[in-house]
């Protein structure tokens, strides 16, 4: 509780820096000069997300490369965070201010939309993160992300859990950075509100990174969960199914989000338990149909492991390129801001829902890690959706 109370408190006078800051430029450039668009990102720290903006640049090198927008290239700029509150507010006046950049566009960050969203709103830029992770994705209007997010990501897989699998006793471990306790007890509550299920235990201590998970593990045994909803990253994940195994609790279900979908995750595991489910923000990847085959060939070219957190990188950057498309005049922050906010929904099937600046992703597609597959598999022919 400490530790969370002093890293809100951390993330608040940050905060309070950045709306002091100075603002920053326009960000247009002349005729022919390169349309500049960012990304703020954790690709070093506890936890993660380096293919979302690596996605979306191989996207953005293939426009490029086909002559851009009327011959203006996208100069594409991705910034590390560390998962760092004063870096992660550096890197977006750096971007905003310095750079000029018209939107940011696939970033994928632990922190940077709760530290950042108040500027954004300051200098009138929107963002289209790949994959948002933190509160502040979700409630700022001008962020706007291409995935579910973790928090409808929670609710689906307690509703899966309790309603096409019947589970009781589910018990919900969370880890939790910022201030983001709030909103996954919204998702819960939602939970609770579809269903009238309510968690047999929740345990918010849950630390990212951490060397041993067997004291959580136990301490969730000992109260008679018979399925784990948790929100880790991939490695925590690991650690703590293999934490359960070595305790010889094999008839456990998890309920894990789409952090954990990934062949590197898949292969890692050996003894799932009751099996291991994931509501994919995304098109299972995993599933060879032609649903992802421009997103899977391009990843493949540019040599970016294939994960949700890809296709979302990917998803943000073809939408983007598809508004500036639409834009008349001159390419500038605001008019790209316009734009954005009075786009029409982009269907695509690598989606449940289709996208529109503004608008929330409720789908996710239901999968399976079983015991001895190492492997992913469908168990749905549809999206499931929050509240059907």
């Amino acid at each position: 509780m400490n530790r969370r109370a002093s890293g809100t408190a951390a993330l608040i006078a940050v905060a309070a820096l950045a709306l002091a800051g100075c603002a920053g430029g326009e960000g247009a450039g002349g005729d022919g000069a390169p349309i500049v668009v960012g990304s703020v990102n954790t690709i070093s720290g506890p936890a993660t997300f380096p293919e979302a903006s690596q996605a979306a640049a191989a996207v953005f090198d293939a426009f490029n490369e086909e002559g851009g927008l009327d011959g203006r290239t996208i100069e594409y700029k991705m910034l590390d965070d560390k998962g760092d509150p004063a870096t992660a507010t550096a890197s977006a006046r750096e971007i905003v201010g310095s750079d000029g950049a018209v939107a940011l566009v696939g970033s994928a960050s632990l922190i940077e939309c709760e530290i950042n969203a108040k500027y954004y709103e300051q200098e009138g830029i929107l963002s289209m993160p790949g994959i948002g992770v933190d509160t502040g994705c979700f409630d700022s209007e001008n962020i706007s992300p291409a995935n579910v997010g973790p928090f409808n990501d929670m609710t689906l897989t307690l509703q899966y859990g309790s309603e096409v699998l019947g589970l009781d006793d589910i018990c919900i471990l969370l880890e939790i950075a910022g201030s983001t306790r709030p909103t996954y007890q919204a998702a819960i509550d939602k939970w609770t509100e579809i269903t009238g299920k309510e968690p047999k235990y929740v345990d918010d201590t849950v630390p990212y990174g951490a060397s041993d998970y067997t004291p959580y593990i136990v301490k969730a045994r000992d109260q008679g969960c018979k399925a784990l909803a948790i929100n880790p990253v991939e490695p925590d994940a690991i650690g703590q199914v293999k934490a359960a195994n070595a305790q010889g609790w094999d008839d456990v279900t998890w309920l894990y989000l789409t952090s954990v979908y990934s062949e590197n995750f898949a292969d890692a595991i050996d003894d799932a338990g009751a099996g291991i489910y994931v509501p994919a923000e995304f098109y299972p990847f995993t599933d060879d149909d032609e649903i992802n085959a421009d997103w899977r060939e391009l990843m493949e070219e540019n040599d970016i492991p294939l994960t949700s957190f890809s296709q979302g990188g990917y998803l943000a950057a073809t939408y983007f390129i598809e508004v500036l498309k639409g834009i008349d005049g001159d390419i500038t922050r605001e008019s790209v801001s316009e734009a954005l906010k009075s786009m029409e929904p982009i269907e695509n099937p690598m989606v449940g829902t289709p996208y529109a600046f503004g608008t929330q992703n409720t789908a996710g597609w239901p999968i399976i890690l079983k015991s001895g597959t190492n492997a992913w598999e469908k168990v749905a022919d549809d999206w499931l959706r929050i509240g059907e």
